[in-house]
């Protein structure tokens, strides 16, 4: 990747990124106005296996906080020439705009398959963001660390989990899985999302952000569906031995490590 160039950012891709990011936390306080029902309603009517514990979803509020510092920080002048935020910046304004129709959306109409495409919109737009990140040849200042690869990395991966539980709610909503194989159905969803977890902490030089949080979402699907299924308590126990696996095996490297850490 072009590291080297000089890129001054335009006004619109600015004000992009600070819209989208106020759309994303903003639509979730619709239903304190009385527009639409919470989310968490919507997701508690339809239940499914693979929805992580409660406790799971305070990680919006470090995800939030973020991309709020993200938007701030990106429109300050002396950003205004970055060529990383430059090179992610209609991505991540895409992800976090993506993010603030799907909860529009799934406040006012369920988490239907339409719900399903919007969230894989922005799971699309931060994968891009990611890859972006880890083909970055320079090393990373304080903020491109602290600021955008650690915030994007999280989302990232927290939508890569994200987009399962909504297809599997999408499903159910719509009829499908509900029957007694629904618990393999279940295990074996999990087990996707735990072999693309893995397959892109690999590919993402161990991204240590993206990988926590992968962890973070299997360890509250254990503590949810599987300690009601012993399919699905093994599947997130396969899923997390395999990205720890990769995340630690990339880290082990120097050049990998230092891409990340600094160190």
């Amino acid at each position: 990747m072009q590291t080297s160039a000089p890129t001054t950012r335009s006004t619109l891709q600015i004000l992009a990124i600070v819209l989208a990011v106020i759309w994303q936390i903003g639509a979730t306080f619709l239903p304190n106005f009385g527009l639409g029902e919470p989310i968490g309603q919507r997701s508690d009517a339809i239940r499914t296996l693979v929805v992580p514990s409660g406790w799971a979803f305070a990680i919006w509020g470090p995800l939030f906080l973020g991309c709020a510092i993200y938007a701030v920080w990106q429109a300050l002048p002396g950003q205004r020439d970055n060529p990383l935020v430059a090179s992610i910046g209609w991505y991540t304004a895409g992800a976090t705009a993506a993010n603030g129709l799907w909860a529009t959306y799934t406040q006012f109409y369920n988490l239907t398959f339409i719900s399903a495409l919007i969230i894989l919109f922005s799971l699309v737009c931060l994968l891009a963001t990611l890859r972006a990140l880890v083909a970055w040849e320079k090393p990373f200042t304080k903020g491109e660390r602290w600021i955008t690869a650690l915030t994007f990395s999280a989302l990232a991966a927290w939508l890569t989990v994200a987009s399962t539980v909504n297809i599997t709610a999408a499903l159910k909503y719509h009829g499908v899985g509900a029957g007694s194989s629904y618990p393999m159905l279940a295990a074996a969803i999990v087990l996707v999302a735990g072999l693309i977890g893995s397959a892109a902490a690999t590919g993402a030089r161990g991204n240590p952000w993206y990988s926590v949080v992968i962890l973070w979402a299997m360890l509250a699907i254990y503590f949810k569906g599987g300690q009601e299924h012993f399919a699905i308590a093994v599947a997130t126990g396969l899923s997390t031995l395999m990205v720890a696996f990769s995340c630690l095996r990339k880290l082990s490297g120097r050049s990998d490590r230092q891409h990340w850490l600094g160190f």
